[in-house]
């Protein structure tokens, strides 16, 4: 459940507002920052590093500079997506996007100053040198031109055009993947678990990252504004492929449960190595979401 792990999803947000109030160089960068920081959100990623770490049965604690990291570079991510040059939209986690409140410009040095400061604050983690740079290393490889960078680009690129399946999978690795398969491998390497461990987690968060967006796209036609606390609709506004405008609602009903299945046969090959069932529930949160 939420629940067991809000202590932990409050440190984050905690650690999070204490690093952007260090410095008050620019208190209208700042201040936009924490307008998008203080939104809310689903906290996925936060919550995947905390449940991967007690599948490894490795205290929570710490791992809430990671997961405070991922959750900056994913805000800074919602940031720029919502701006008029990508998405355009209005609402986000219920509210006003940034640049809605704070203009354009300020919205896109806000998104800057969240990804840059993730990184800042990751330096300063009380983890070993080795730890810290391979969490650098993994963290920033998931959200630059190696992950979800690459992943935009293209959906972008895709936009007004006719893509098949794999097309589109292959998009969704990257630009939502990467981002969701970060928290649960930096899990593994601050318990310091085996490469074996690590690959496998690596295979089953890449899967667990589709079975979201699939259940994303659904929830882009099937869900209400007030819901989702964002415009629906905005695939078929934007004219990006999906997997509902390639199969329909149906269609991608099946095949959210055929991914789903794959996801849990990836997660079952870890279950001599580490307790599965807290992961096992984070597939039943993405499947049954309905924000």
């Amino acid at each position: 459940m939420i629940n067991d792990y809000q202590q932990y999803l409050n440190e984050v947000d905690l650690l999070i507002k204490d690093h952007l109030n260090k410095n008050d160089v620019s208190s209208k960068v700042k201040e936009s920052s924490l307008y998008s920081i203080s939104a809310g959100g689903k906290k996925i990623r936060p919550l995947l590093l905390f449940k991967t770490l007690k599948a490894l049965n490795f205290p929570l604690e710490l791992g809430v500079p990671a997961a405070a990291t991922i959750e900056m570079i994913h805000t800074y991510s919602l940031i720029h997506d919502d701006l008029p040059a990508m998405d355009n939209d209005d609402y986000r986690r219920g509210k006003l996007t940034n640049h809605k409140v704070y203009g354009e410009a300020t919205a896109i040095l806000a998104g800057d100053n969240l990804l840059t400061e993730s990184i800042h604050l990751l330096s300063h983690a009380n983890y070993n040198d080795a730890i810290k740079i391979n969490l650098i290393q993994l963290i920033t490889n998931a959200a630059g031109q190696f992950g979800m960078i690459s992943g935009q680009m293209n959906d972008i690129l895709s936009a007004n055009k006719e893509i098949d399946y794999k097309t589109l999978e292959n998009i969704h690795r990257y630009k939502t993947g990467k981002l969701i398969q970060a928290p649960v491998v930096a899990a593994a390497m601050i318990a310091g678990a085996s490469n074996d461990i690590i690959n496998n987690l690596n295979d089953f968060s890449g899967e667990l990252g589709l079975l979201f967006q699939i259940k994303d796209d659904l929830l882009d036609v099937q869900g209400t504004q007030e819901e989702l606390g964002k415009s629906v609709g905005t695939d078929e506004k934007n004219q990006t492929t999906t997997y509902v405008s390639l199969f329909g609602v149906e269609g991608a009903m099946d095949l959210l449960k055929e991914k789903e299945t794959e996801t849990k046969r990836l997660l079952y090959k870890l279950k001599d190595d580490i307790d599965i069932i807290h992961l096992e529930d984070i597939i039943s949160i993405v499947v049954n979401r309905t924000k």
